[in-house]
């Protein structure tokens, strides 16, 4: 007859057998995602590289420059456009659907000088909150903020941008300051 101790003792080994064996599998599983990872991670810098190739300026391309006669058409941003640089006199609609949604949110939620978090973007976009959309948020946040369309503070919460110098000197009219 066995004794309980070494009915214990096989249970004991089946578990560390067990643990062991779970555990090679999560290393194996580890490292299949770092791989994945770096791929996708080469996939997106080749579609952005892409992307800012064809968006080149049309100085750079051979594009024959209106006449006095020809109209402009202005190209308006589509979803999965690039980001432009905030410049002078540029809003919002600049920006493509996506992105001038974040910014929106972000002006209008952004409130005593604590900025909001990408979770919370992400919740009043309307998005699930889940790791991989609120991560897709950040990204695009932080691609505007890139840019100079928010602000991104230390803790990783983003504020409406700040007006630079040139902004405030543009912006103050002959009543003294910003028009008053």
């Amino acid at each position: 007859m066995t004794s309980v101790m070494g009915l214990l003792e096989e249970r004991e080994a089946a578990a560390r057998v067990r643990v062991e064996g779970l555990q090679a599998e999560a290393e194996r599983v580890l490292a299949e995602l770092g791989d994945a990872e770096a791929v996708l991670e080469r996939r997106v810098i080749a579609r952005t590289e892409l992307a800012e190739a064809l968006a080149a300026p049309a100085e750079q391309a051979d594009v024959p420059v209106p006449g006095p006669r020809e109209a402009v058409v202005e190209r308006l941003p589509v979803a999965g456009s690039i980001v432009p640089r905030h410049g002078e006199e540029m809003t919002a609609a600049a920006l493509a659907p996506d992105y001038r949604r974040i910014v929106e949110l972000v002006e209008s939620a952004a409130g005593e000088g604590e900025g909001i978090s990408a979770k919370q973007v992400a919740a009043g976009l309307g998005l699930e909150l889940v790791p991989a959309k609120i991560e897709g948020v950040r990204s695009r946040a932080r691609r505007l903020a890139e840019r100079g369309w928010l602000t991104v503070l230390p803790a990783g919460r983003f504020m409406p941008r700040q007006p630079t110098a040139t902004d405030r000197t543009a912006n103050a009219g002959p009543g003294g300051r910003d028009g008053g």
